[in-house]
């Protein structure tokens, strides 16, 4: 064999850019073996073993593991097969990693303790057919017995929500609180609740008992002070509030007192769950939607000011 064509452990070195302690880890272990030895026993290797040692150190750079590069060199398998498999393993890393950033930029704006910290990493753990599982578990659970409407359970469960690859502090911090509330049976029977009364399409006691009139002069009113960007929870409300609280008790017979906010309160409250209300919202957020206003957005501010009137 003409020896100018084999190269020594240093030569293969310093044309692959492997260190010397690699080579030979890579020669020990099989994956390049030495084509010949020097009459004084030094491993040489030939011109073949000098590419096999350059597509392993290419390999291994991209994140490929051993086993995996001797299937290669033994062509059980394409560089191209490798490759594609290794992709839609780095896809996976790289989803994980963009959540696990996102998780971190909640904890550290948040200020978040030890155990939500420990929470909201464990739910957003879960992988994306564990999270519907989550949501299908719910919706199961809470409209499984409940003769609705199926159009609207079926509307429900098309507007599940689905966390992105790459999520912002935003909708983590919003599916966290979506899957704790998912959870809470209290808020499965509210949600059956809701669906029951919207299925039926009967009007609230308080809309029959007021008139149409009435109704139709708070609905004004209320959408008057939306569109003036006047919050609920503001001193502004306070005029809007007072005036309707006294036309309604002038309507019903009834004292404008504290006792009779509270009470209007818990009726308008009946038309629209602001826990639901919560819901939808959050769905809205994890799922990148616009939020838009409430479908009914009269009574949630309705109750709010009242409710806030009531603690002032």
């Amino acid at each position: 064999m003409d020896v100018t064509t084999l190269y020594s452990i240093g030569e293969l070195s310093r044309r692959t850019g492997l260190s010397v302690r690699t080579i030979r880890f890579y020669s020990d272990s099989g994956v390049v073996a030495p084509t010949t030895r020097s009459p004084a026993g030094y491993r040489l290797y030939d011109l073949d073993a000098l590419l096999r040692l350059e597509l392993v150190r290419t390999l291994r750079e991209l994140g490929i593991d051993l086993p995996m590069i001797r299937r290669v060199l033994d062509r059980e398998l394409s560089v191209a097969e490798v490759a594609a498999a290794h992709a839609d393993a780095m896809d996976v890393q790289i989803r994980m990693l963009q959540l696990r950033r996102s998780v971190l930029r909640v904890v550290a704006g948040r200020g978040s303790s030890p155990e939500e910290t420990k929470l909201m990493h464990r739910l957003t753990q879960l992988s994306g057919e564990e999270r519907r599982r989550l949501i299908d578990d719910f919706m199961d659970g809470t409209f499984g017995t409940v003769d609705a409407d199926p159009a609207a359970v079926a509307m429900v469960r098309a507007a599940t929500p689905d966390l992105p690859d790459d999520p912002t502090g935003e909708q983590v911090a919003a599916w966290v609180e979506l899957a704790e509330l998912v959870g809470d049976e209290d808020f499965r029977a509210r949600m059956r609740r809701t669906a029951l009364r919207q299925t039926a399409g009967r009007p609230l006691d308080i809309e029959r008992e007021a008139g149409e009139e009435l109704m139709g002069f708070a609905h004004q009113k209320v959408a008057e002070a939306r569109e003036a960007g006047i919050d609920p929870l503001s001193s502004r409300a306070a005029p809007v509030i007072d005036d309707l609280v006294h036309r309604f008790a002038e309507a019903l017979a009834r004292t404008p007192g504290g006792e009779f906010r509270h009470w209007l309160a818990q009726r308008f409250e009946e038309a629209h769950d602001p826990v639901v209300d919560r819901y939808w919202r959050l769905v809205w957020i994890v799922n990148g939607w616009q939020v838009v206003p409430n479908l009914i957005p009269v009574y949630p501010w309705l109750t709010q000011a009242l409710r806030n009137d009531l603690a002032a």
